[in-house]
């Protein structure tokens, strides 16, 4: 478990690690996507519907491809930044010649993921002696033991839902009160669905989602050498068992508020939740430092983990850890499991219709469990410092541009506003990259295992986290890799963090003019900063501390202000789908106030070259009109139905075409730009804002 509201992650392009084929990642480059006038299709009224006007004939042009869950412009810039990967991995897995540490490290990692024909032959070997220890497991001490375990060999990552581990997760993380130091932390976990309601809904999509994930465990059992017919039987025990974290487990908008998450107790408190679970026996298995407490973010999850220990026989945690062990190691197994994990994780779940390309998997693979060895190299090829001081002019420019929209809202009082830009002036700006990088020479990594490579880089990952307790938060730690194309805010060490995946062209072009480039990252720029300052962030101080620095007043006008936005996102997004708005309020209120700080950032950057935002230029597009359409096109995308679904249920970012039209249709600059008047479908009244 990381810090379960700290690191908030507004993505540019969901990635969805899937394996396939073996063939490695294409070695030529693919052509970057650049924003063009001839975008628009005439035959659309950009006042009627902006998206389909800016981003329509694209996507028109560009189908999802069989192994893709979507085609969006995001997405060529992973393909581009993939391709980047597949040479620098294909070079460095050669051992022929003299490579450097980490040219070792990432090289020979890529080499056993795509030694198909070893994982095909050993996958039997490696699993043996992990399914023999959860046989011989004869009480809760060895539950612990064995839950350990599997915590060291599975991502401490999560989500706005749960952490994916076992169960539960732990880790360090900053204390909720002080975010100068780490304090251990205990997260609700253990579902293998997206999310509790995937448990819990009662339509006929969730009961038939659920009746697949039934035959996808019991398969992945039979693979494992279960007679299909227990299989079937240890499936069932499966989806009873994890229904019944699902019930117990806090729901994504409670998770959104992190005074709900700021439950300090004592070793003494946290067994008084669930007396018979060993919580020393696992507290020493893994090595953790001591405490001054421990954080769990949702009482009733533990409370419930004493009356599951109660009543399931110690053969059904049997059953529920080996299927765990066999969802966690899935993408580093033989085929059979590879293509089963895919059939249910991203043909059933979000649509996808082949797998991915074995060496496109194995490159995210290495990203993931090596992710600043291959930065490292990655940097030297794409970001150059001249790239970093440009990102970062953009960044400072639009942090001066909130300085002042706080000075101009008349609904905040002066002590409100002090604190306000006292926070925003503590703000780090990291820009692509690391200024110390993560050292991996601890970490074994050979050629002939890629589930050992897979457990060894997993376990790093983890005992960092844990040895994190009781020491200094680091502000200057990443938790993106370098090549990731996103961007993210941390609440608790107030920063923002632009990897240099996602400063690269369609987002930010070197080539391109001002307009181009604050419309399409330098929103995402103002939308990371905002972050600090939505219905989450602006509940954390200056020094990332859990604090109330709002009056009440201030607070309540707040409240009404995002309330309009709430609102105007709950909406019903396809056939029995609907987006709740309060789930998305946090993103929401960022895509909003971003777009309104890029703006002016741009504004004011023509202010100082003498020039005005309205005037027409070669392309016969003004300024204004340029930077509307530039944001509008770095957005266009096309999901499959499933995803859609998904996507909707459990993540806090709106669809993309919502991303656009509803907060273009509460901008008077944008109205302005293409003569939008009252009545109008991208004129929204009353206008929602709140910076």
């Amino acid at each position: 478990m990381e810090a379960p509201v700290s690191h908030r992650i507004a993505s540019l392009l969901a990635l969805l690690l899937v394996m396939g084929c073996a063939t490695a990642p294409k070695t030529d480059l693919p052509p970057l996507e650049r924003f063009r006038a001839s975008i628009v299709d005439p035959a659309i009224d950009p006042c009627e519907d902006f998206y389909t006007y800016a981003d329509g004939k694209w996507i028109a042009a560009h189908p999802i491809p069989a192994d893709g869950t979507e085609r969006s412009v995001g997405e060529t810039l992973q393909v581009w930044n993939e391709a980047v990967l597949g040479q620098i991995l294909e070079a460095a897995s050669a051992a022929d010649r003299a490579r450097t540490a980490n040219e070792q490290k990432v090289g020979d990692y890529y080499f056993a993921c795509m030694d198909a024909a070893t994982l095909n032959a050993r996958t039997a070997e490696w699993l043996k002696p992990e399914l023999a220890r959860i046989d011989r497991i004869a009480s809760f001490d060895d539950v612990a033991d064995v839950l350990a375990l599997q915590h060291h060999a599975t991502s401490s990552l999560g989500d706005d839902s749960q952490t994916r581990a076992a169960l539960f997760g732990f880790a360090g993380t900053p204390d909720l009160d002080d975010s100068s130091h780490y304090v251990a932390g205990f997260d609700q976990g253990g579902m293998s669905l997206p999310g509790r309601s995937f448990y819990l809904d009662e339509d006929e999509k969730s009961k038939d989602l659920r009746a697949k994930f039934l035959a996808h465990v019991a398969a992945m059992l039979v693979l494992a050498s279960e007679a299909p017919e227990q299989a079937r039987a240890d499936a069932a025990t499966v989806l009873d068992f994890e229904t019944d974290l699902a019930r117990a487990a806090m729901d994504p908008v409670a998770r959104r508020d992190p005074k709900n998450l700021n439950n300090k107790l004592q070793l003494e408190g946290l067994q008084a939740l669930a007396p018979s679970f060993p919580f020393a026996r696992y507290l020493k298995d893994v090595k953790a430092p001591p405490t001054p407490h421990y954080l769990v973010t949702s009482v009733a999850f533990f409370k419930n983990l004493e009356a599951m220990v109660k009543a399931r026989p110690l053969a059904q945690w049997k059953t529920y850890l080996r299927w765990q062990l066999l969802r966690a190691a899935a993408w580093s197994l033989s085929d059979p499991f590879v293509d089963e994990a895919f059939a249910f994780y991203g043909k059933v779940l979000n649509g996808q219709e082949k797998l991915e390309p074995r060496g496109l998997r194995c490159a995210h693979a290495v990203d993931a469990r090596l992710g600043e060895a291959l930065g490292q190299l990655y940097v030297a090829r794409v970001f150059p410092p001249e790239s970093k001081a440009k990102a970062l002019r953009m960044v400072q420019d639009i942090e001066g541009a909130l300085a002042k929209d706080i000075d101009a809202q008349d609904w905040i009082s002066p002590a409100t506003r002090a604190s306000a830009k006292a926070k925003l002036a503590a703000t780090v700006n990291k820009i692509g990259y690391p200024d110390a990088w993560r050292d991996y020479s601890s970490v074994a990594v050979g050629r002939e295992s890629a589930y050992q490579n897979s457990k060894n880089a997993l376990a790093f990952e983890y005992d960092r986290w844990v040895r994190k307790i009781g020491t200094p938060v680091d502000r200057m730690e990443w938790v993106m890799t370098p090549p990731t194309v996103a961007a993210y805010a941390d609440d608790q060490s107030n920063t923002v963090n632009f990897p240099a995946g996602g400063l690269v062209a369609p987002f930010f072009d070197a080539a391109a003019d001002d307009a181009v480039n604050y419309g399409a990252v330098g929103m995402v720029i103002g939308h990371e900063v905002i972050h600090h300052f939505d219905d989450q962030g602006r509940k954390f101080d200056a020094k990332g501390n859990l604090a109330d620095w709002w009056t009440e007043a201030d607070a309540k006008e707040y409240e009404k202000r995002g309330q309009c936005i709430s609102d105007q996102y709950t909406q019903e997004v396809a056939p029995g789908v609907r987006q709740d708005g309060k789930l998305t309020l946090g993103e929401d209120t960022a895509d909003h106030g971003g777009l309104h700080l890029s703006f002016m950032a741009l504004e004011a950057a023509l202010a100082r070259e003498g020039r005005g935002l309205d005037a027409k230029e070669a392309d016969g597009l003004t300024p204004r009109q340029r930077f509307f359409l530039s944001f509008a096109f770095v957005w266009s995308a096309a999901y499959r139905p499933e995803l859609v679904r998904t996507t909707v249920l459990t993540d806090p970012h709106s669809l993309p075409i919502y991303r656009v039209n509803n907060v273009l249709s509460n901008t008077p600059e944008f109205w302005q730009a293409f003569g939008c008047h009252k009545g109008q479908k991208m004129v929204h009244e009353p206008a929602c804002r709140v910076w």
